[in-house]
């Protein structure tokens, strides 16, 4: 399938997508925080509840930040998703910190694509016994380019899945990248406006979304109220625990169709669900500040946070 060498840009789309990219960011180092903390189960859940924020002075993030960043990079270089060269950047990134969370897949593939980006055709999908990658890894990464795109949802639904590709070959794995990169441009779609119902978005993100495990992930959480407990809402839908996209994606949109008003509330939410609590965060985070930016997050967050980096500014 042929690469679109010039789509459409609206003047929304840089802001839209720099605006989930943060929201992104925050949400990944708002959740990574709370991993030394879950040994403790109970106390962990009591203080994720209370509403009281983790005491590390400096939230770092992770692989999800990481490649997100180089996604947003060949974005804004490019226009669309240039496949080796997303590899090239992503490989890049990995070997200038290997340290930020990578999954076993991506410690096999990625030092691969340093020596020969183009060696994702098949490096992709020799992973896990040759069926390529099912995890959350290219849903993680993916909303600041639904809000890129937020304009024309088929062409969300391409190079979602075109990015995805890079590193996860299995059709789960590309699921989860299209979905989550459908709500967030739903969510850039509404910027200004009302916000979409939560059932409403999900049913057509699950419409959109390939058919398996994860549209039907979708439609189950489009049955779900807004006010069931966001730990039984986890238990029903999954919360990454498996590190697989469909045990990921429909949770994190579930709590991020419910809060779109409020990034905040939407990440607390998602904490509450425990598991994979970096990435449920980075995709809820991603597609609600496709909508609303990052600004209403309280200052703290923001102060502790790590900064992205500073070619971004200049992007």
């Amino acid at each position: 399938m042929p690469l679109p060498e010039a789509p459409r840009t609206p003047d929304a789309a840089p802001d839209a997508a720099r605006d989930s990219l943060e929201g992104l960011a925050l949400g990944d180092a708002f959740g990574e925080r709370w991993f030394p903390h879950l040994r403790h189960g109970q106390a962990a859940l009591t203080q994720i509840r209370e509403r009281r924020t983790p005491e590390e002075s400096l939230w770092k993030w992770t692989d999800d930040t990481a490649m997100a960043l180089s996604v947003h990079r060949i974005l804004t270089i490019h226009g669309a998703v240039h496949q080796d060269q997303l590899a090239e950047a992503f490989a890049a990134a990995y070997l200038d910190d290997a340290y930020r969370g990578y999954g076993y897949g991506m410690h096999q593939l990625l030092p691969e694509l340093a020596r020969d980006p183009s060696s994702w055709r098949t490096g992709a999908r020799t992973l896990f016994g040759g069926e390529g990658s099912l995890g959350n890894g290219a849903a993680m990464r993916v909303a600041p380019l639904g809000a890129w795109f937020h304009e024309d949802l088929d062409e969300v639904a391409e190079q979602a899945a075109f990015s995805a590709e890079v590193t996860h070959a299995h059709p789960e794995g590309i699921a989860g990248a299209v979905a989550v990169a459908l709500a967030a441009a739903l969510a850039a779609r509404s910027r200004g406006a009302a916000a979409p119902l939560p059932a409403a978005l999900l049913h057509e993100v699950a419409d959109r979304t390939p058919a398996g495990p994860i549209a039907e992930g979708l439609r189950q959480a489009a049955a779900l109220p807004g006010d069931t407990a966001p730990s039984r809402a986890a238990e029903i839908l999954g919360n990454g625990m498996r590190i697989r996209a469909s045990d990921t994606v429909p949770f994190a949109l579930w709590s991020a169709a419910h809060h779109m008003d409020s990034l905040t509330d939407a990440l607390w939410t998602t904490a509450e669900g425990l598991g994979d609590v970096d990435t449920t965060c980075a995709i809820t985070g991603g597609t609600v500040a496709a909508r609303t930016g990052t600004a209403a997050a309280p200052t703290s967050w923001h102060t502790r946070r790590e900064p992205l980096p500073p070619w971004l500014a200049a992007s």
